[in-house]
């Protein structure tokens, strides 16, 4: 046995180890990219910050046919006014719900009659400025001949693809200085790209956070036009946990650089979930804006919209997909996060990013690394194999012991082989009566006491 031992046992820790390796090797996550947090945060959470455009049209009907100077002017006007803005979103649903604040789809939820008057003003401030004239006398002018003759509201949401679609508001909270400045949208779609609702009540003081969006300030007329579909993102941090409006309603004061455009827009966490959206900014200083003081509502204020809404937050398979390509891509795995860039494009074509990363990947695919779980199943039959072998082996080192034989003593050559004598029968009839019993017991026990007596002497 020991001898099989030195042999089998050596072969059987081999094996073992080789098991052992292919599991580690299966397992092995793929390394990661030298990539900073930040960057990561702003691929990851880019395809689902949204724009959103929301405004009314109102046709003017003006009826002093004397005065050809304002008609000209409203001609020039196409005899219409646009009230409204642009903001930012987030859509935090794979079939198209978007949290944004209530003030930026303001102008489709107020009344005719709202609009007309905001509308009204803005003419009459065109008016005035041509004429050189003061507000109050352009104003008791036009309003003797002018009236709105119709009011079309546009909601439309941008996504980062160019992709217009029309939007619906489905909950609404109020604008600034009015209530939880809240709205939540909904367009049509499947597979959207989605952020993750976090929990504002976790957050501290001086915690990092990004704010990401569509600032106008951004946009420039040297800027070629699809640069107004890439969002920017702000880095700072929390500066203030505990302030209120003056209704109640909680905000939280950031430092991070943002502006008119920027409003609705998400302020993100170093784990890429939400944690509050940007609302308004601090008052201007000689009317400029002073940057480093910015609030947002507390995500879980905005989770109350989401419910009213029925709208669940949930990652969706986009997400999975296009997070498991960019880590590949970022650590050199550039085969494998190709074929999740195609999943990705096979199941949401119109994703923002992914015709870039599937052109940089196939570009990279000749210094692609080396995944081991690529071959999953050569090391299950490998380890198999050894299994079997080491099992093998061990019932052949300790189970199966060859049987053992007497040794059997040969007589030398030209030597009569010796019979041994038979073993003597040491008690004999010893009182002749045809048997032997106890008396004959008795009597050699006689016998030898008196042999042993005689031995002494």
């Amino acid at each position: 046995m020991k001898k099989r031992a030195l042999i089998t046992i050596p072969i059987s820790l081999l094996l073992i180890a080789v098991m052992v390796a292919s599991i580690f090797l299966i397992n092995l996550k793929p390394a990661a990219g030298k990539i900073a947090q930040a960057q990561k945060l702003a691929e990851y959470s880019k395809p689902a910050v949204v724009r959103i455009i929301d405004y009314a049209v109102v046709q003017w009907q003006f009826n002093n046919p004397y005065d050809p100077e304002v008609i000209a002017i409203l001609e020039k006007l196409d005899n219409q006014s646009v009230v409204g803005g642009s903001g930012s979103g987030a859509i935090i649903s794979s079939n198209g719900y978007i949290v944004t604040n209530a003030h930026v789809v303001e102008a489709t939820q107020q009344e005719d009659e709202e609009i007309a008057n905001a509308a009204f003003e803005q003419l009459v401030t065109v008016i005035a400025d041509y004429f050189k004239v003061d507000y109050e006398t352009a104003y008791k002018y036009m309003v003797q001949y002018t009236q709105y003759s119709g009011i079309q509201k546009v909601l439309k949401v941008v996504l980062p693809s160019g992709d217009v679609l029309d939007g619906e508001v489905k909950s609404y909270g109020a604008p600034i200085n009015e209530g939880k400045d809240v709205a939540v949208l909904k367009i049509e779609g499947k597979n959207l790209p989605t952020l993750p609702l976090g929990d504002s009540d976790n957050i501290q003081n001086q915690d990092n956070i990004w704010v990401s969006g569509y600032p106008a300030a951004a946009d420039s007329d040297l800027l070629s036009p699809d640069s107004s579909l890439v969002s920017s993102m702000n880095a700072g941090q929390i500066s203030a946990t505990s302030k209120k409006t003056e209704q109640g309603s909680p905000v939280i004061q950031i430092n991070a650089a943002a502006t008119h455009g920027n409003s609705g827009g998400p302020v993100i966490n170093q784990k890429g979930e939400i944690i509050g959206l940007l609302t308004f900014r601090g008052d201007t200083v000689n009317g400029q804006e002073v940057q480093g003081f910015n609030f947002a509502v507390p995500v879980n204020t905005v989770k109350e919209f989401v419910n009213q809404a029925g709208a669940k937050n949930a990652k969706s398979d986009t997400d999975k997909l296009y997070q498991e390509g960019l880590n590949l891509y970022w650590g050199g795995y550039y085969k494998h996060a190709l074929e999740k860039f195609e999943a990705v494009q096979r199941i949401y074509p119109n994703h923002s990013e992914i015709k870039q990363y599937i052109a940089n990947s196939e570009k990279k695919m000749g210094s692609s690394k080396r995944l081991w779980s690529d071959y999953a199943t050569i090391f299950y039959i490998v380890d198999g194999v050894s299994g079997v072998i080491i099992i093998i082996l061990l019932l052949f080192t300790f189970a199966f012991r060859p049987k053992q034989q007497a040794a059997a003593v040969l007589p030398a050559p030209n030597q009569t082989p010796v019979t041994p004598p038979a073993p003597e029968n040491t008690l004999t009839d010893l009182n002749n009566d045809g048997k032997i019993d106890v008396q004959d017991i008795l009597l050699a026990l006689q016998e030898a006491q008196k042999k042993q007596k005689k031995d002494e002497v």
